[in-house]
């Protein structure tokens, strides 16, 4: 059989498949006549596919006919998704560290874990720390990935993504199932938006303050990538001219003044011995002046750009995520302060601005909500998708 008819016998067995897990998501336990008759296929098909969902653990049998059976034959057994089997996998892969989330058939949060390496860190290592961390939380959890009807990866989204090449690849030959690889900042703006208190959010600008800083937009309602991918990527807009060099190869973006590392990388410049973000938070909360001073600098310089990002989109609100944002109120407080200062012309168009509701793993998060597909958010919104590894 060739190479292209394989590849269509994989996406063909895939879909029956999917409409079997499916039916069994929303009507409970089966039988496989019942399945049968609600997929519209063959007896045998359903008896093929059900075997191997049984045997990779992602269904199981919960009871028989017997009470309902009428006559004398053998009592039919009714099949159930097995609740502690993954179906959706959202993976965040950071410039230090990999988070990854695992939703089951309810959409229920079953499974979730960090693990970090270093930022010089390879590709190869990432993926290795990646997938050994989905292998320990099933090991921890019991949770079994036979079941995973998709995956979202986030990888950092700036400059060339090319070094990520074949992520997609490694998870869909790994787990057999489709994948989709996008800005990992972006999925984290999609369930910040999701989770907006206010149902009338339209427009938000988000950005992250963390290893790195990366942002996302929603504009129209709708999370949008840019022509080239680059929507939102104000991590690497220049913020202070002539300032330190950054990864992206210019000089003086935010990320130089305001991502974690450069914070901290400020204050011991200048003195002060922090190493850390629980440093970081010893010294905020005594009050630090030289730690104020690194803070509001640094605030300033995110306040500037997105004042510029605010007049240009004029959002409902401007959404600031990342540790520090929790661990240094000030940072807030002058992005908050700054931003105001920048629309004072038109007092009426300053956003709301806040605090991320979500932590670290918001990523993760929307990734799982790239999946769902439930959110008006995403309509006309693409992914790099790959599909399946085939088996």
């Amino acid at each position: 059989m060739s190479t292209t008819s394989n590849g269509v016998h994989a996406l063909v067995r895939r879909s029956h498949e999917e409409r079997v897990l499916r039916v069994l998501r929303q009507n409970g336990a089966q039988s496989r006549n019942e399945i049968a008759a609600r997929v519209g296929l063959s007896r045998t098909t359903v008896s093929e596919i059900t075997s191997d969902l049984l045997g990779r653990g992602a269904i199981r049998v919960v009871d028989t006919d017997a009470v309902e059976r009428v006559g004398s034959g053998r009592p039919a057994e009714r099949l159930a998704l097995d609740p502690a089997s993954g179906q959706y996998m959202g993976v965040d892969f950071g410039h230090r560290r990999v988070n990854v989330l695992v939703a089951d058939a309810a959409h229920d949060i079953i499974a979730s874990g960090t693990a970090r390496y270093e930022e010089s860190a390879q590709w190869p290592e990432r993926l290795d720390a990646g997938l050994a961390l989905i292998d320990r939380l099933s090991a921890e959890t019991g949770v079994h990935y036979g079941a995973l009807q998709a995956i979202a990866v986030g990888v950092p989204g700036w400059g060339d993504r090319s070094s990520a090449d074949g992520v997609a690849e490694v998870f869909a030959t790994r787990f057999h199932a489709g994948v989709i690889v996008d800005n990992n900042v972006r999925f984290a703006g999609l369930a910040e938006a999701l989770h907006a208190q206010s149902d009338s959010v339209r427009d938000l600008i988000y950005l992250r303050l963390s290893d790195g800083v990366g942002g996302g937009l929603v504009v129209g309602g709708q999370l949008v990538k840019g022509a080239n991918g680059y929507a939102g990527e104000l991590g690497h807009v220049t913020a202070v001219p002539g300032g330190a060099r950054c990864r992206c190869g210019k000089n003086g973006c935010v990320e130089t003044v305001a991502s974690v590392p450069a914070i901290l990388g400020r204050c011991r410049e200048l003195g002060v011995p922090v190493d850390t973000l629980d440093d970081l938070k010893a010294a905020v909360e005594i009050a630090h002046p030289i730690v104020d001073q690194v803070l509001r600098e640094a605030g300033t310089a995110v306040g500037r750009v997105l004042g510029t990002a605010a007049m240009t989109l004029n959002p409902d609100e401007i959404v600031l995520g990342g540790e520090i944002v929790q661990v240094a109120p000030a940072l807030l407080r002058q992005v908050a302060d700054t931003v105001t200062y920048e629309l004072s012309w038109r007092t009426d168009a300053a956003p709301v601005i806040r605090p991320a509701l979500l932590s670290d793993d918001g990523g993760a998060r929307g990734a799982i909500a790239a999946l769902f597909h439930e959110s008006p958010l995403l309509a006309g919104y693409e992914a790099n998708v790959t599909t399946d590894g085939g088996r």
